[in-house]
């Protein structure tokens, strides 16, 4: 579960090291370019919101599968895509596809006791980091190698390969919910009403990836300018640092499983903080912008799972539906950090983003202590 969750969700990331080579290609600006990766966290969005919540409604392996070959399609689309419109349909088309993980999350919850619950969440949730920063190396190297074109035709033949292996290794499970589909749309929107914890955890996370998308789109653009110069080769080895924190997903998970998991939290706002310093005063310094990126993936892993963890222990019946709300709340703010962070780039490049995701830390530590007080 852990390795399909990786390399399924690392089609939404492999076009972020692209950007240079497409905007190359089409003669667009680098910051124009740059849409595709908040329009795939957007379609990602989209996604979770209407095909997520009927995990709780039909046999999840079966939807696993259909959407998968789906995904297939979109990255198809994109890889033979001759104008940079279709490029940006298929990039919402691949976001809404590739919502597979956030189905096998739920399924590993279901499968797990009490005890296990939250380690085995943070296995899952190490591949899945894992993919999403791992995608950017390989996109980077495979860009540079053979073209931005040749690495969504390879996504789409390693999902095909992931097609055969899961319809014969994932177990099959028996849905809960028998209204239809109007009254399990409905049924979400209660959940938002009753459940306290569900909304303190995606109001969190909304902004925690806000930062993080923020930093992985427009650190693109400072990587590729001076003083650096890098290339998309080079850029995308950055992602290396960022899967070596997420290894600190299992620690993360079971230590979310104990008595007061909110702790965690605050954990990962300080950790933020910290490499956001690193990135404004030493970021001439490739050594300390690694350390860096190390920090942010791990503090953001401390925010993601700990939420996860928590909202899965709220209604075991509804695992699909609040898990969807909390991610579609999610990657919402990963669209939106995607879209702010290529924003503060063009009003005062470096310096101004880092002010700007300076201000979004303080903003979600004190709604972290307005919930506590609450």
């Amino acid at each position: 579960m852990a390795f399909c969750t990786g390399l399924i969700v690392a089609n939404i990331y492999y076009c972020q090291p692209l950007v240079i080579l497409i905007a190359k290609e089409f003669k667009l600006a680098e910051s124009e370019a740059g849409s595709i990766t908040f329009l795939t966290q957007a379609g990602y969005a989209i996604g979770l919101f209407l095909l997520v919540p009927l995990g709780d409604m039909f046999e999840r392996k079966k939807q696993i599968l259909v959407i998968t070959v789906l995904a297939i399609v979109s990255l198809l689309i994109a890889g033979f895509s001759h104008s940079f419109f279709v490029l940006e349909i298929a990039s919402v088309l691949i976001g809404a596809c590739s919502i597979v993980p956030q189905l096998i999350l739920p399924l590993t919850a279901s499968l797990s006791d009490d005890e296990s619950r939250g380690h085995n969440i943070g296995i899952v949730m190490s591949g899945l980091l894992v993919g999403i920063l791992a995608s950017r190396a390989i996109s980077g190297t495979v860009g540079d190698l053979l073209g931005w074109r040749a690495m969504f035709l390879i996504a789409a033949g390693i999902c095909t390969l992931l097609v055969m292996l899961m319809a014969v290794r994932f177990p099959t499970s028996r849905p809960t919910f028998t209204g239809g589909y109007k009254e399990l749309m409905r049924s979400m929107f209660s959940y938002i009403k009753t459940q306290p914890v569900l909304r303190e955890a995606s109001i969190i996370n909304f902004f925690a990836f806000i930062v993080i998308m923020g930093f992985w789109t427009t650190m693109v653009l400072y990587l590729s300018n001076p003083p650096h110069h890098f290339s998309a080769y080079q850029i995308g080895l950055f992602g290396i640092a960022g899967a070596a924190g997420a290894l600190a997903a299992p620690l993360v998970g079971k230590l979310s499983g104990g008595g007061n998991p909110r702790k965690n939290l605050m954990i990962g706002f300080i950790l933020e903080l910290t490499s956001v310093a690193l990135f404004y005063f030493t970021g001439h310094s490739v050594f300390l912008f690694v350390v860096g990126i190390i920090l942010i993936d791990i503090g953001q892993q401390a925010i993601h799972v700990t939420n996860q963890t928590r909202i899965y222990t709220l209604v075991p019946e509804a695992r699909n539906r609040l898990n969807t709300i909390f991610m579609s709340v999610s990657f919402v703010g990963a669209a939106c950090g995607s879209a702010l962070g290529l924003w503060l780039w063009s009003l005062g490049g470096w310096a101004m983003f880092c002010y700007g995701i300076t201000a979004i830390i303080i903003l979600n530590m004190l709604i972290y202590q307005w919930y506590k007080k609450a």
